[in-house]
């Protein structure tokens, strides 16, 4: 992948697409998989801002149905099945246990009956390419069962429980990363670290304007361009409002709701199933295994502020450790000095979402051009991993009405995204296992669920240079990966690499040596100076900072 604005020349775009998240490296894929000519613009890096901060999992909505979103759960297990067929190596079935205590907000009879729903909304379910990935039905557990299997679960008032499955996301980094790729793929053009300053925009009679590009200003040289383009999608996300405020001139009249999502790491492994409840007041919360650790999640309260200046707080992480202690740790309860690693993020709701943060659904809007007198502008707000393929192709149905083009059929629903073309992942990983048998068996497994069929192009890497084929943590990573991330996968910075491109970094500090290591072979390939290298370094030492 080349970063375009580098040498563009003034070409005139069929579609430019603003943030490179989940939603619009999906709406840029769709896009240019439908021939239309897309340019993408992300003021970061690619999946950096909310789509780094998820609870790593593709889902339903089980907790939709309370509020009557029928339609929403459909669409988003219609939408899992159809990511697990598209992206097999990032995308896995997993047991989830929803328990049920005598005083919660939904009784253990609705949760049964709510599991009779699930499992009639998701009824094509199984009907994936990949046989080797079938999702076993629901079952009611018992309070003795959970008990046994989970030792640390209160007892007091257990009732029993749900045993049912979903889907975790291994990498949800690199999982938006393959929308890139895939779009590159098609013919996309692509940038990360590039901010839309302001908007190119004509008259159009008294009161109306007309969007016909945008100003753009490359934070890796300081050097402003402008980018041309017949319409435009804003798929900021949290930034919506702000990208157009820009258009319509009221800098600073911010109209968007914001929801917080707090996650924390600890280093102690609960189960292999995830364990979810509500606590005491009400909340759902979750114990995710993930990399042999503990993914603790997650709160979802409205955020009041500037997108820009949003951090996870002390006070977050102790309310989401209270509620999580309310309702489980019957032996050990969850200690600040526990958290390896925290990390949060803002996620838009839609307008007419009224009610508090938490009851918000991940329901989406596509705002059409003519709103607020202004055309050749889509916004497209709200929505989640699991829908985002969907709500990509609903997009471009309007791009393209709105452009009056021919309207070519959309193929990302039945086509394996860049790097996953698997056709049997349990028989694939077998064979590449026995392919690599100077590696750990685990070790491969796991790069093939970060890169698919780009693992041959690491392991080409690892073995051409004895430097690259050091192991950096105890999944296996390589720092061939890292040199990988530079040449293919426009990885910029220490941070792109550590915490986007790689996993080394997403367990907690992994420790200076390891920093420094990967830090010293990214400024020989990116010709950083000494100055640069010790800035980049703070940079990653300062996010893996736990308030105090």
């Amino acid at each position: 992948m080349d970063r375009f604005i580098n040498n563009y020349q003034g070409k005139e775009f069929d579609l430019i697409v603003i943030g490179g998240g989940i939603t619009g490296a999906s709406v840029a894929y769709e896009a240019a998989s439908r021939g239309l000519d897309v340019a993408l613009l992300e003021k970061s890096d690619f999946g950096s801002e909310t789509s780094a901060a998820t609870s790593k999992m593709i889902h339903g909505g089980l907790r939709y149905l309370s509020t009557y979103e029928f339609a929403l759960v459909r669409e988003s297990l219609k939408e899992r099945r159809v990511l697990m067929n598209i992206a097999p190596n990032f995308i896995h079935p997993a047991p989830f246990l929803f328990s049920s205590y005598k005083n919660d907000k939904v009784s253990v009879n609705q949760m049964k009956l709510g599991m009779i729903l699930y499992e009639a909304f998701s009824f094509d379910k199984n009907w994936i390419w990949d046989k080797s990935k079938k999702m076993p039905s629901y079952k009611s557990l018992s309070a003795i069962t959970i008990e046994d299997k989970f030792p640390n679960a209160l007892t007091e008032n257990l009732l029993g429980g749900q045993l049912y499955y979903d889907c975790a996301s291994h990498s949800p980094e690199r999982f938006t990363l393959s929308f890139i790729k895939s779009a590159v793929h098609f013919g996309a053009s692509v940038a990360n670290y590039a901010e839309i300053t302001d908007f190119i925009v004509e008259p159009k009679g008294r009161k109306k304007k007309i969007v016909k590009g945008v100003k753009v200003i490359d934070k890796t040289t300081g050097e402003t361009k402008n980018i041309n383009g017949k319409l435009v999608i804003n798929c900021a996300g949290p930034w919506a409002d702000i990208i157009l405020d820009k258009v319509k001139k009221q800098h600073g009249d911010q109209e968007l709701r914001r929801s917080e999502g707090i996650h924390f790491i600890i280093n102690k492994v609960v189960d292999d199933t995830t364990f979810s409840a509500y606590s005491k007041s009400g909340r759902h919360f979750f114990l995710f295994p993930y990399r042999n650790h503990t993914l603790v999640g997650t709160t979802d309260k409205e955020y009041i502020g500037k997108p820009n200046n949003y951090k996870v707080t002390r006070e977050a992480i102790e309310g989401l450790i209270e509620e999580v202690n309310s309702a489980f740790g019957k032996n050990t309860k969850i200690k600040y000095k526990d958290i390896l690693h925290t990390y949060g993020g803002l996620r838009p709701l839609v307008e007419d979402q009224t009610e508090e943060s938490y009851k918000s659904s991940r329901k989406y809007e596509i705002t059409g051009e003519k709103k607020n007198g202004i055309s050749g502008l889509i916004t497209v707000e709200g929505g989640k991993f699991t829908t985002s393929r969907m709500l990509a192709e609903k997009a471009i149905n309007k791009a393209i009405r709105i452009l009056k083009y021919p309207r070519e059929k959309s193929i990302s629903q039945n086509t394996q995204l860049y790097g996953c073309k698997i056709k049997n992942l349990a028989n694939y990983i077998i064979n590449k296992q026995e392919e690599y048998k100077n590696y750990d068996k685990g070790q491969i497994e796991y790069l093939i669920k970060s890169y698919g069929t780009e693992i041959d192009t690491i392991i080409s890497l690892a073995k051409e240079d004895e430097q690259l084929n050091e192991v950096l943590n105890a999944d296996g990573e390589l720092m061939a990966q890292v040199k990988f991330a530079i040449q293919n996968e426009m990885a910029i910075s220490l941070s792109d690499i550590i915490f986007r491109r790689t996993g080394v970094g997403l367990l907690g500090n992994p420790g200076n040596s390891i920093i420094n290591k990967v830090a010293k072979l990214a400024a020989n390939e990116l010709k950083w100076d000494k100055d640069k290298l010790i800035e980049e370094i703070k940079m990653v030492e300062k996010t893996f900072e736990i308030p105090s």
